[in-house]
C-alpha cells in the first residue's frame, strides 16, 4: 500500500501513442499519478504526424483532439517537473512499451532524461499471479473487483494500475516490491498461452518451436521464459 511512509516518490503513469513501434510511433497522451500528494497529470501531446484510423479506434484520441496540443518537448519539461527526478515511475507493461516510448521521446525531443527508476506490474502479475489466466490491466481490474472506468485512455488507465498495484502488493513498501520482482528465479512453469501452468518440461517441444519462429521468444519480457527453455532442452 502506497502511503505517507513510503520514502521513494512513486508516481503512477501511462501513455498512449500512435502505433507500437517505439522506434517510429509518437506519443499523444501522457498521464501521471502522485498518489502521496493525490496530484495528476494529464496531457494530450501533438505528434507532427496522423493518427492511424486502428490507433484511434483504440484509445479514441483523433487528428482534431490534438491540433492544438503542445509539442512533446513542451509536455516532456511538465511531466519532468511533476515527477522529479528521483521518482520511481510505475506503468502496467512498462519495461516493454511505455518506458521505451519515453526515452525516445526525450532522446527526439532533446531533453535530459531525468534517472528515473521504473517498475513494472505485469511482470509482477506474471511473477505473482501465476493463477490467473491473464495479465492485462483490464484483466486485473476485474479479477480484483475494481469498478471499470475509461479503458486505454491514459490518466483511467493509470487510476485503475493504483488500485491493482495496491492489490498485488498490499502492505510491502516499494522498495521491498522492487528487490522482490528483480530477484531472480528459475521459471518453473509455462506462464501463458495454451500451455500454461504446465511445468516447462512438459510444453510440447513443437509449441516452443512456433514460439521461436513467431518471435515471442525474443520479447524481452520472455526472457527468463527463453531461458527455462533453453535449460530444459526444448530449444535445442
Amino acid at each position: 500500500m502506497v502511503t505517507k511512509s513510503t520514502k521513494s516518490k512513486i508516481i503512477f503513469y501511462d501513455t498512449e501513442t500512435t502505433g507500437t513501434r517505439f522506434d517510429k510511433d509518437r506519443v499523444i497522451e501522457l498521464a501521471g499519478f502522485d498518489p502521496i500528494e493525490k496530484r495528476t497529470f494529464i496531457e494530450l501531446i501533438h505528434p507532427g504526424c496522423p493518427i492511424p484510423p486502428e490507433a484511434s479506434a483504440i484509445h479514441r484520441i483523433t487528428d482534431e483532439m490534438v491540433r492544438d496540443a503542445a509539442p512533446f518537448e513542451e509536455v516532456g519539461k511538465a511531466f519532468a517537473a511533476f515527477c522529479t527526478p528521483d521518482a520511481i515511475l510505475i506503468a502496467h507493461n512498462n519495461d516493454s512499451f511505455d518506458k521505451l516510448f519515453i526515452e525516445a521521446e526525450f532522446k527526439q525531443s532533446k531533453l535530459a532524461l531525468p534517472p528515473w527508476r521504473y517498475f513494472d506490474t505485469l511482470k509482477w502479475a506474471r511473477k505473482y499471479r501465476p493463477d490467473l489466466p491473464r495479465h492485462s490491466l483490464q484483466h486485473l481490474r476485474e479479477a480484483y473487483g475494481i469498478a471499470a472506468n475509461n479503458a486505454h485512455r491514459a490518466l483511467d488507465d493509470v487510476m485503475v494500475l493504483y488500485e491493482v498495484f495496491c492489490h498485488m502488493t498490499d502492505d510491502l513498501d516499494i522498495e521491498t516490491v522492487m528487490k522482490l520482482l528483480e530477484k531472480t528465479e528459475k521459471m518453473t512453469r509455462m506462464p501463458f498461452g495454451k500451455h500454461q501452468g504446465k511445468p516447462i518440461s512438459q510444453v510440447p517441444k513443437d509449441y516452443v518451436r512456433w514460439l521461436k519462429e513467431n518471435g515471442a521468444l525474443d520479447k524481452p519480457q520472455n526472457r527468463e521464459l527463453c531461458e527455462a527453455f533453453e535449460q530444459s532442452g526444448l530449444l535445442s
